[in-house]
Parts: C-alpha cells; sequence; structure tokens
C-alpha cells in the first residue's frame, strides 16, 4: 500500500533536513531558498518493535517492515496561488499526496536566513493556508456554477453537491481550511473526496526546534497550538537537525544515548513515522513464519477480505477465512503451535474487522 505525506513549509524552515533524517534518499540541503526544486521521494521504514519479537521467537529467513512514502515538496511562498516562485508545480505536487507534513520553524539562529526575515511560524503558517485555500476556492468556483444548474433542475446528486461545495466556499472564503467543515453522511463524504481539497487533507505540523526546546517545546511552538487548536489537526515537536546527528550515529546504543542527554526516549524521526501513520487512519496486520516476519497496512475499519487483498488480490477474490492470533497472545505462549493448543486462535469471516497487531494465515481458493 503506496501512501504519500508530501512535506511543505516556506522555504529554510528544515524540510530537506527532516526528509533526510527520514529516508533512505539524500536531498540537497543548503542556506537559501528553492533549493529542493523537482520534489524528491524517499520511502520511509515503519518502526514496529512487534516484528522484532516476533522474529526471535519463529527466526525467520527475514524481516519485512511496513513503509509509507514522503515526498520532500519545494517550499512554497506568498503568491503561490498565482504562479508566484514556483508556485503552479509545487500546489499539483501537494495535490498528489494523501496527506501534508507542514514544517515549521520554531527556533532562532541568525545564520540561517528566514525567507521574510523574522521568525513567526504562525505567521508561516497562515502564508501557506491561504495559498492552499485560494487554490481550493478556484477549484470550487470553477464546479459550483454548473452543479447549481443541474440542482435547480432537480438532479438529487447535484444538489448534495451544491450544497457541500457552498459550505466550503464560506469556510475558504473566512479564511479557513476545507477540514474545518463537518461532514454529515457517507454522500457528503464522497463529495467532499472527489474535490481533492488541498486543506482538507489530513494534517501534521511539525515544529522544528532547537535541541534545547526539543523535550519541552517553547514559545514558538505555544503559539502554534494555539494557533490550530480549532482544527483536527496534530502537532510534533522535533528538532530537526539534532535528528540528523543522531541518524549519523553508528550504533542503536549511541542513538540512544543521545537521546537519553536531550531528554527523549525516542526519536523524533520515529515519533514522526508513528504520528504520520496515524493522520492516514493506517494499521499494521502481521504474517509470522519460517520464510519472513512481515507487516502489512491496511485502513483502519478493513474487514478480512479487504485485508487479504493487501497481499494479493488472489487472496481477497477467494477468500475463505482469516485465522486470526492476537500479538499478546502469541508473545505469551511462544509459538503458532502452543496457541491454537491453548485455543486462542479465531478463526473468522468476512465480515470480521481487522485490529491493529492482529497475526494471521488466509485461507483461499480461486
Amino acid at each position: 500500500m503506496a501512501l504519500q505525506c508530501g512535506i511543505v513549509g516556506l522555504p529554510n524552515v528544515g524540510k530537506s533536513t527532516l526528509f533526510n533524517c527520514l529516508s533512505n534518499a539524500k536531498a540537497q540541503s543548503a542556506n537559501f531558498p528553492f533549493c529542493t526544486i523537482e520534489p524528491n521521494v524517499g520511502v520511509i521504514t515503519v518502526p514496529d518493535e512487534r516484528l522484532n519479537k516476533l522474529a526471535e521467537l519463529v527466526h525467520p529467513e527475514r524481516i519485512v517492515p511496513t513503509t509509507v512514502e514522503i515526498v520532500d515538496i519545494a517550499g512554497l511562498v506568498k503568491g503561490a496561488s498565482k504562479g508566484e516562485g514556483l508556485g503552479n508545480k509545487f500546489l499539483a505536487n501537494i495535490r498528489e499526496t494523501d496527506a501534508i507534513i507542514h514544517v515549521l520553524r520554531c527556533f532562532d539562529d541568525e545564520n540561517v536566513t528566514h525567507v521574510d526575515g523574522t521568525v513567526n511560524p504562525v505567521r508561516d503558517k497562515e502564508v501557506i493556508d491561504t495559498e492552499l485555500q485560494l487554490r481550493d476556492l478556484e477549484t470550487i468556483e470553477s464546479r459550483i456554477t454548473r452543479v447549481q444548474k443541474m440542482a435547480n433542475a432537480g438532479d438529487r446528486d447535484a444538489k448534495l453537491q451544491f450544497e457541500v461545495m457552498n459550505r466550503y466556499r464560506e469556510v475558504l472564503s473566512q479564511g479557513k481550511n476545507a477540514r474545518m467543515v463537518a461532514l454529515e453522511s457517507k454522500e457528503e463524504e464522497k463529495v467532499a473526496h472527489d474535490l481533492f481539497l488541498l486543506t482538507n487533507k489530513p494534517v501534521l505540523y511539525v515544529c522544528n526546534v532547537d535541541d534545547t526546546a526539543a523535550a519541552s517545546g517553547n514559545a514558538y511552538v505555544e503559539a502554534v497550538r494555539e494557533a490550530v487548536k480549532d482544527e483536527n489537526a496534530q502537532i510534533l515537536v522535533i528538532a530537526a537537525q539534532t535528528e540528523s546527528e543522531i541518524a549519523e550515529l553508528e550504533t542503536y546504543e549511541e542513538r540512544q544515548m543521545f537521546l537519553q542527554e536531550i531528554g527523549l526516549e525516542e526519536s523524533g524521526v520515529n515519533r514522526l513515522i508513528k504520528s504520520a501513520y496515524a493522520l492516514l487512519n493506517l494499521e499494521t496486520f502481521l504474517t509470522a513464519g519460517p520464510k519472513e516476519v512481515r507487516a502489512w497496512t491496511f485502513h483502519k475499519g478493513s474487514k478480512a477480505p479487504q485485508c487479504a487483498g493487501v497481499i494479493h488480490t488472489d487472496f481477497e477474490r477467494g477468500f475463505i477465512r482469516a485465522e486470526i492470533i492476537k500479538y499478546d497472545d502469541y508473545i505469551a505462549l511462544g509459538s503458532e503451535a502452543a496457541v491454537k493448543e491453548a485455543g486462542k486462535m479465531h478463526i473468522e469471516g468476512k465480515d470480521y474487522v481487522f485490529q491493529d497487531g492482529d497475526i494471521v494465515v488466509f485461507r483461499f481458493n480461486v
């Protein structure tokens, strides 16, 4: 399941530094605007300690974690919606992503220039929000007149579309993001999805701080919290430059010692990946055998046949049943055979809703 999170922000806020920490790709990182022109795409391994614990019991030939794609999108500037800078291209890159990681500069450093001359993360957020909102308004305005004519002619679907678009237009016109509109039915959600509005994408605000604020944040972070309190959004505090230094350390022990010195139990990169996973409404099921222990990504709420299809379409098409072991039961009892003997394996059919951490064997016939 290839899902993309796009890293956005003004120039010189730390996007590419963060991207380099996250991915196997290496984006150029320099102290001048538009360092990143073409979007860099990297693949993130999703950290999951459960894989290692299962491998200790199963002794597989290999361990395969799940992944998420990250796109480092060049910095937006004021006027992007009108083509300023590389605006049209930037906005097109954002449209192709499934979620937005919005990096905000929350540190002072006279050696790193700011495109607007001073550090103000709330202002920076509003600059990018405005550009995305203006593009969303263009999207709405280009469609709403035609839909209104069809609605007036008695088309039921067009009437629903017009009502939803009108609510979005009202909110966007107030300088607010589309994600603040409350949808009331599956039908309205379908209309919203088909609009592909930029400010309707799930967003994670990443406050990029220096190492002194990595554990507790600072005044800039608190200002961001206040600014986004009414949005359906998350905030994460990360010291991107410090994370890049941690990534250069060779051993796990060295990295842990570094984290402890700055008051953290877990790296910001791991926290960011997990937050992005939750942002996309994703969970993980597992398979465990002598060939491999593997993590598979599914959308929260998916039923057994859909999850089977994550592995292979034939599994979904010919689905018979899913043999489910809860992760905690597997670890406690030590093997699949012991779980079966204890009566802890569950046989589930097509209506079973998968849970995060389920260990599964699918039975199918095509």
